[in-house]
C-alpha cells in the first residue's frame, strides 16, 4: 500500500517560511487534508494550513517545541462533521532525520485526540520539515500505529519529489539522459506516475518521449479509435490498427510494451465525463499532460488538477489552413498550471461561454447545430488540419518543459515559463511569467479539497 502526501507549491513555500525561521528554532503548523482512496494507495492532499505563531508556543528551542492545540480547535471540529485530515508538521532545523522520541510522545497525545473528534477511523499524518524544504513524516491510524508516508510530491515551480525508499538503478538506455540531467533526476523520472489524456497529435509523441525517458508508469486516456486520417500523426500506428478500429489507447499501449523499458502502462478507452475510475486513476498520478481539442475536456482536467493537486501540462496546437491549399497560421502553446494558482480560464484560454457551447455540444449536439445556426452559440467544434512535423514540435516543447519542471536547467526562474507559445509561421516564442496572470480564486478554495460528493463539484459527474 502506498500512503501519499501531496502539497501545492504555494502552501509549500509558506511552510518553509514559518518552519525555517531565522532563529533556528523548531516551529509548527497543522493542515487540513482532502483524501483520496485508490485500490493500493492513500492519499492526502493539503487543503488549508493554520500557522503556529511562534510567540504562541510554551517553549520553542533548537530540538524543542510544546504549543497549545486550542489554538486548532476548529480544525478539530471539522473533521468532527467531515472525512477531511490533519497533517500535524513542525521542523527540524539541525537536519535530524527521524522522529524524537519526544515527537512519538507528542504525536500520540496529538492524534488520539484527533481520532476522539473525526467522523471516520480514516489515517492522519504528521510530517518533519527539513532545511531545505524536504518533508518525510508517517500515516497515523486509528489504533495509534504508524506508517512511514512513502511519497511526497510538491506541484510547485519546480516540481519535488521525496520518497521513503528511493532505489537508484542505473539502466543502459538511459546513460545519454543521465548525462544531460543527472541520475538523481532519472531516479524520479523511474517512480513518477504520469496521466496523459488524449493520445493523438500530441499526445502519441509526448507519450512516446516519456516512456523512452523512463517513466515508470503511464496512465492513457482516450475514447477514440485509429482513423485512416490518423495515420499521418499518431506515432505507432499501422494501417492495420485503422482498418480494425483499435482504440488508440490500446495501440499505443502495446507499443511502450513493446519498446521494453520497463514503463508500466494503464489505459482508459472512454471519455473522462463517463468514467470516474478513468479519473480515480488519474487522480493519483504525479503529474498529467492533456493533448485535447475540447473545452470542457480541458476545464475537467484543470478543475481534477486543483481538487488532486496535480502539475497539469496542457497543450495545444493551431494549424490554419486558407482554403486554397496553404497555410494561414501554424501555433502552439503549452500551459504549466500548479494548483492554487492560475488556471485556464484565467489566462484567457477559454471563456465561460465557450465551455458552455463544447458541454452543449458533447450533451446534445442536434441541438447544438441548432442554436450554432440561430447565432445563439459559437462554433467550437473545428477540425483544424494536422501535421505531424508541427505536433511532435510543439509536444516536445511540452516535455523540455516538463523536465525544466523537475530538474531546472534554463537560466530563467521555471516561473518565467507558466505559458510559452510559439508562432511557427513567423518564427517567435513568448513566454509568459506566472505573477502575469491572476489566480483563480474558486479553485485556489478548492486545492487539495480532494474526494467530494459530487466529483470534482460537477453535479454531472455524479453518475
Amino acid at each position: 500500500m502506498q500512503l501519499q502526501l501531496k502539497i501545492a507549491g504555494y502552501h509549500h513555500d509558506l511552510l518553509i517560511k514559518h518552519l525555517l525561521p531565522e532563529d533556528g528554532h523548531e516551529a509548527v503548523a497543522v493542515a487540513l487534508c482532502g483524501r483520496h482512496e485508490a485500490s493500493d494507495t492513500q492519499t492526502l492532499l493539503v487543503h488549508e494550513i493554520i500557522m503556529i505563531p511562534h510567540e504562541e508556543c510554551y517553549v520553542r528551542e533548537y530540538d524543542v517545541l510544546h504549543w497549545p492545540t486550542r489554538l486548532i480547535e476548529r480544525y478539530f471540529e471539522r473533521i468532527g462533521r467531515s472525512n477531511l485530515a490533519l497533517m500535524k508538521i513542525h521542523s527540524h532545523p539541525g537536519g535530524y532525520r527521524q522522529f524524537s522520541e519526544t515527537d512519538d510522545q507528542s504525536d500520540l497525545e496529538f492524534f488520539d485526540s484527533a481520532f476522539g473528534w473525526a467522523s471516520s477511523d480514516a489515517p492522519h499524518c504528521s510530517a518533519i520539515m527539513l532545511p531545505g524544504g524536504e518533508i518525510f513524516g508517517r500515516f497515523f491510524f486509528s489504533d495509534l500505529s504508524s506508517r512511514p508516508i512513502t511519497r511526497i510530491v510538491v506541484a510547485g515551480d519546480v516540481i519535488r519529489l521525496y520518497l521513503a525508499n528511493n532505489t537508484k538503478h542505473i539502466d543502459d538506455f538511459a546513460l545519454r539522459t543521465i548525462q544531460a540531467f543527472g541520475s538523481e533526476t532519472y531516479s524520479m523520472l523511474k517512480h513518477l506516475t504520469i496521466g496523459v489524456v488524449g493520445c493523438s497529435g500530441t499526445g502519441s509523441p509526448i507519450i512516446e518521449q516519456l516512456t523512452r525517458l523512463g517513466v515508470g508508469k503511464i496512465i492513457l486516456v482516450d475514447p477514440d479509435t485509429i482513423e485512416f486520417k490518423n495515420l499521418n500523426r499518431i506515432i505507432n500506428s499501422t494501417y492495420t490498427d485503422a482498418e480494425f478500429r483499435r482504440y488508440k489507447v490500446e495501440v499505443i499501449a502495446d507499443a511502450i510494451r513493446k519498446i521494453g523499458l520497463g514503463t508500466l502502462v494503464n489505459f482508459y478507452s472512454s471519455n473522462l465525463y463517463d468514467d470516474l475510475s478513468a479519473l480515480n486513476a488519474l487522480a493519483t498520478c504525479d503529474i498529467l499532460f492533456g493533448c485535447l481539442d475540447s473545452v470542457d475536456g480541458r476545464y475537467l482536467l484543470n478543475q481534477l488538477s486543483s481538487f488532486y493537486l496535480l502539475p497539469y501540462f496542457d497543450i495545444g496546437v493551431k494549424l490554419e489552413a486558407n482554403g486554397i491549399g496553404g497555410i494561414r497560421q501554424i501555433c502552439g502553446s503549452v500551459h504549466y498550471l500548479q494548483p492554487g494558482k492560475s488556471s485556464l480560464i484565467t489566462r484567457g484560454v477559454y471563456t465561460m461561454e465557450d465551455l458552455r457551447a463544447a458541454s452543449q455540444f458533447r450533451k446534445n449536439p442536434i441541438e447544438y447545430e441548432n442554436l450554432k445556426k440561430n447565432s445563439y452559440i459559437k462554433n467550437v467544434n473545428v477540425d483544424n488540419p494536422a501535421v505531424i512535423s508541427v505536433n511532435m514540435q510543439i509536444a516536445s516543447m511540452a516535455i523540455n518543459e516538463f523536465l525544466n519542471r523537475i530538474h531546472p536547467y534554463k537560466v530563467e526562474s521555471p516561473a518565467c515559463y507558466a505559458a510559452s507559445t510559439i508562432d511557427i509561421t513567423e518564427g517567435y516564442v513568448v513566454n509568459s511569467h506566472e505573477d502575469s496572470y491572476e489566480p483563480d480564486l474558486y479553485l485556489q478554495k478548492k486545492a487539495g479539497r480532494g474526494n467530494t460528493t459530487p466529483f470534482i463539484e460537477i453535479a454531472e459527474l455524479s453518475r
